[in-house]
């Protein structure tokens, strides 16, 4: 008898517009609020060893042991979804980030990069800078500011589709945000690897990662083209020495990255062009780029299960700083750009576009939710609040698009050029 298969478009549907992230966090948030106590032995769910027994929690300088490994928290399920398999996520963020600077990329060019890098910045100045009053404000530093950093995070999926519903898929912002969102993944990058270290600093294993870049370039120079020599040999050892430095092992795949055979110019993030090449750091991205999909399904599941009791200060200070903190950053560090050191915006777009666009951006969820876990790393309620701030990002959609049709923002239809730039009194809306 013959399964039945899932028609090509409705896989595609499913793969490309992070319908499993979305089912993830949706089934989370139900289970965690009709059935906590199940929800929360399923996070915790040990995966070694096998009989599920650990005994008593182990003395001060001492972790559990897997093949010959030691960890220093419970090998759980939610471990195994942060620390490991999140690292595929983050690889293929990385390897974004690596081409756009290759020539042709987006941030290639310092001239035609400025402005957007500049939006950037102020993209997560605005929203840190809301959240760090906000504590002050409310008195509660000392409970929730060290996370500072979770409303900095634009979630490139979810703001990559809302832009393309509201510009249309060959507008100029769609590049300018594209390129906004990979600096502020980049952004994003530094700030976990050095504000939110997962236990004490031990830089001496930096030597390790050292040489797992160093073998990768090796594996290169013998003209191994397979991805999985990258991942098995120095991509093992990079995770393995991240997480011995202490700087979260999610990011450890990002260092091979550049070590993997790759083209020398750069077609664009999500450039259906690129499906065409066959480079081994393409090869990597088109192989993984399904099962990424999966592992952020299951990413959603283990994090997203937030009580809706637990909305508090912490959501508020979150909530703001994206749908707020966000927009308002961009829009003042791109004018301040323009007439501070003249810096021009692209061809097409005008301020309401800029406004729009930040908006837009305001999107945190994916790496908001992640940053969230790393900057409080203890679940409860402050854990929770500042969660479900992250998962409120998800208003900045419908806000994005009522912001749009207020400021009379017209989507191109599939073939139409973008608008003319504007004339000078056009320039102030």
């Amino acid at each position: 008898m013959k399964r039945p298969r899932i028609p090509e478009g409705a896989r595609r549907f499913l793969f490309e517009n992070s319908i499993f992230l979305i089912a993830g966090a949706a089934g989370a948030l139900v289970w965690a609020n009709v059935n906590a106590d199940g929800y929360h032995r399923f996070v915790g769910m040990l995966m070694y060893p096998p009989d599920g027994a650990h005994g008593p929690a182990p003395a001060a300088g001492h972790g559990y042991e897997l093949f010959a490994l030691r960890f220093h928290e419970p090998f759980t399920l939610k471990l195994v979804v942060d620390d490991i398999l999140m690292a595929f996520f983050f690889a293929i963020a990385g390897k974004e980030v690596w081409e756009a600077l290759l020539p042709g990329g987006p941030l290639s060019n310092v001239r035609t990069a400025a402005l957007p890098l500049l939006a950037t910045l102020g993209g997560m100045a605005g929203p840190a800078f809301l959240y760090i009053g906000g504590c002050f404000a409310t008195g509660t530093w000392d409970d929730l500011g060290q996370g500072w950093a979770v409303p900095c995070a634009t979630d490139i999926a979810f703001s990559y589709l809302v832009a393309r519903f509201i510009f249309g898929p060959r507008h100029t912002a769609i590049p300018f945000l594209l390129l906004l969102a990979i600096a502020d993944d980049a952004g994003g990058l530094i700030i976990l690897a050095v504000a939110y270290p997962q236990h004490g600093l031990q830089p001496e294993w930096l030597a390790l990662t050292a040489a797992a870049i160093g073998l990768g370039f090796g594996l290169r120079r013998l003209r191994l083209h397979s991805f999985w020599w990258y991942l098995v040999l120095p991509g093992t050892l990079s995770w393995f020495s991240f997480y011995q430095v202490g700087i979260h092992p999610a990011l450890g795949l990002i260092p091979i990255i550049p070590t993997m055979p790759h083209a020398h110019t750069d077609l664009g993030i999500f450039a259906r062009r690129e499906l065409g090449r066959h480079d081994t750091l393409n090869a990597f991205e088109h192989w993984w780029k399904n099962p990424v999909e999966l592992i952020l399904g299951l990413f959603g599941l283990v994090n997203a299960g937030v009580p809706f009791g637990s909305v508090g200060t912490g959501t508020a200070l979150v909530f703001v700083g994206l749908l707020i903190g966000k927009p308002l950053g961009i829009a003042l560090f791109a004018i301040l750009g323009e007439k501070a050191f003249r810096l021009e915006l692209p061809r097409g777009m005008s301020h309401k576009h800029l406004v729009t666009l930040g908006a837009i951006a305001g999107i945190g969820f994916t790496v908001a939710l992640f940053v969230a876990s790393a900057a409080f790393k203890e679940p409860g309620a402050i854990q929770d609040s500042v969660k479900m701030g992250a998962l409120a990002s998800f208003f900045a959609a419908p806000l994005a698009i009522i912001v749009a049709k207020v400021l009379g923002v017209r989507r191109l239809s599939a073939g139409e050029e973008d608008e003319p730039p504007p004339d000078a009194s056009a320039d102030e809306d």
